[in-house]
C-alpha cells in the first residue's frame, strides 16, 4: 500500500493529471484544485477519482477507501416495490433530459448541494460528448425523479439521483442497475453507501478492489447512447 502524503495542489490549466488514487488521506481526499475540463474529468473517473465539493472552494478530489458500488446480484428489489414496478404508474427514458436531471439533483437538497453552476456545465459538457448519462422517471408528463452519471469504458459512475414522486429515485436506480448490467456494464459505482443505498443492496469494497476491477472495466468498449430499458425481472 502506498503511504498516505496528504492531498496534491493542482494548478488550473495544466495538463490532466492525478496522484497514485491509493495515496489519499483518511477521508479518501485526494488533491485539490486544477480545473472541471472534459480531460481531467475523464481521466480522473478512469483513475477511481471524483470531484466533490461546494460554492466558492476549489475543486476537491476524491477516491475514498472503502468504494460503494452495486452489483447486479445483489440488488435488492422488496415485494412492495416489485408490486410498484409492474403497475408502471410511469413512463422512462434514457438521455432525454440530461440538463433537467442534474439541475433536480441539486434543487432537492435540504443540507446544500455540490451540484454547483460550474459542476452542471463541466458535466453537461460531458454528456454532449456521450461520456455522460441520464434516466429520467416521468408521470403525467412532468419530470419526477431520475439519476445520472459518467460512463467509462464498462465503468458507469452514478452520481446523484433525485424524486418528486414517492419511489422514484428508486425506480430510477434499479431499473439503471438492471438496464446497465444487461448491457453490459460491468462496475457500478456508488461512491459512498448510505442506509438507503444499502437497502437497495450497494455494499463497500475496498479502494484495491475498486481500482483492480476499474482498470479491467475501463478498457471495454460500450455506447450507451441508446439502450432499452429493463424494469422488472
Amino acid at each position: 500500500m502506498r503511504p498516505r502524503t496528504g492531498p496534491t495542489f493542482l494548478r488550473p490549466g495544466r495538463a490532466p493529471a492525478f496522484p497514485d488514487p491509493r495515496g489519499a488521506d483518511d477521508d479518501g481526499l485526494l488533491a485539490i484544485g486544477g480545473d472541471l475540463s472534459v480531460a481531467r474529468l475523464l481521466l480522473a473517473y478512469e483513475s477511481g477519482v471524483f470531484p466533490w465539493y461546494g460554492p466558492e472552494l476549489p475543486p476537491l478530489w476524491w477516491c475514498p477507501d472503502p468504494r460503494g458500488v452495486i452489483e447486479i446480484e445483489d440488488l435488492h428489489v422488496s415485494r412492495s416495490m416489485r408490486r410498484f414496478l409492474r403497475r408502471r404508474d410511469f413512463e422512462l427514458t434514457w438521455n432525454q433530459s440530461f440538463h433537467q436531471v442534474m439541475h433536480a439533483c441539486g434543487q432537492e437538497r435540504d443540507a446544500g448541494t455540490w451540484i454547483i453552476p460550474e459542476m452542471e456545465r463541466a458535466y453537461g459538457r460531458l454528456h454532449e460528448l456521450g461520456h455522460a448519462h441520464s434516466l429520467e422517471v416521468w408521470s403525467g408528463g412532468q419530470l419526477v425523479g431520475g439519476l445520472y452519471g459518467v460512463q467509462r469504458g464498462a465503468l458507469f459512475a452514478a452520481e446523484s439521483m433525485f424524486h418528486r414522486m414517492q419511489n422514484a429515485s428508486k425506480v430510477a436506480l434499479i431499473t439503471a442497475v438492471r438496464s446497465l448490467f444487461t448491457q453490459g456494464i460491468e462496475l457500478f459505482d456508488v461512491q459512498f453507501t448510505t442506509p438507503h443505498l444499502i437497502s437497495l443492496g450497494a455494499r463497500d469494497v475496498s479502494r484495491n478492489e475498486y481500482l483492480r476491477r476499474l482498470a479491467a472495466a475501463r478498457l471495454r468498449r460500450l455506447d450507451l447512447s441508446d439502450i432499452r430499458l429493463t424494469v422488472v425481472e
